[in-house]
């Protein structure tokens, strides 16, 4: 059932696709709105909220949302002056959520650490749970495909959020200690935007973040860069002498 629908899905998307290469013009509301997409969307939250939601491996579902990264990516890179706006924004706003969940949980470590007990911190950012209010594209179901897009065992590379997270051992790492170290921004030049136009991005300063979800996750850009709102999540362990040498 299930690989009969994909099938027909593929189908009515090239020949949304052959259309859209024949229009001169587009914007990205356009580049997202179309049957073939609206009826690959509805299969994705069909599988996540359906009947036998629970009961399955995730493997037809990662390809669904894959096929449609691959589908929106495809489209909307070609237009990437009308994304740069919304992709500035973006990181500029994931830039100062990381900067709060790193200082915080740098206070949280220093304001722990000396109890007698090894401290562990670990720190995670994500995108809201609500599904962003500046997509252009609105309506009926978007939560529902917002939270299965989210859901980690879908998007694989998504359960630690935004990056890698952050990890506070009592060491020296400078990764841990140092801002611009930890979001990527050392390297020469600061700027993470392999897959993208080098030159019309070429002054951004993209951020390790951005780079992980748009290279690695499963989100089509248009998914991530009309969020400005993140949470964070910070965990605290303590480990004796006995447990660090169990």
């Amino acid at each position: 059932m299930l690989a009969q629908a994909c099938a027909s899905i593929r189908h009515r998307l090239l020949f949304s696709l052959q259309q859209i290469s024949t229009q001169n013009t587009m914007n990205i509301k356009d580049l997202l709105q179309d049957d073939a997409l609206k009826a690959l969307e509805d299969q994705i939250i069909m599988s996540f909220e359906g009947l036998w939601s629970k009961d399955h491996d995730y493997t037809d579902e990662r390809s669904l949302i894959q096929v449609r990264q691959n589908i929106i990516n495809h489209r909307v890179l070609q237009h990437q002056d009308l994304l740069l706006p919304d992709i500035i924004a973006f990181n500029d706003a994931m830039r100062e959520a990381l900067r709060e969940m790193f200082d915080k949980a740098h206070a949280v470590y220093e304001a722990n650490k000396g109890f007698g007990e090894d401290v562990e911190v670990e720190a995670c950012c994500y995108l809201s749970n609500d599904y962003p209010a500046l997509h252009p594209v609105q309506g009926e179901n978007r939560q529902e495909l917002w939270n299965a897009l989210q859901d980690s065992g879908w998007n694989l590379l998504y359960e630690y959020g935004v990056s890698f997270p952050l990890q506070l051992r009592g060491n020296d790492d400078p990764d841990s200690n140092d801002f611009d170290e930890f979001i990527g921004m050392n390297c020469p030049p600061p700027n993470w935007n392999e897959g993208l136009d080098q030159e019309l991005t070429k002054d951004l300063h993209l951020t390790q973040a951005f780079h992980n979800l748009f290279d690695h996750t499963d989100f089509a850009i248009t998914d991530f860069i009309y969020c400005r709102d993140f949470y964070y999540e910070i965990k605290v362990e303590f480990r004796n002498e006995a447990q660090q040498n169990h």
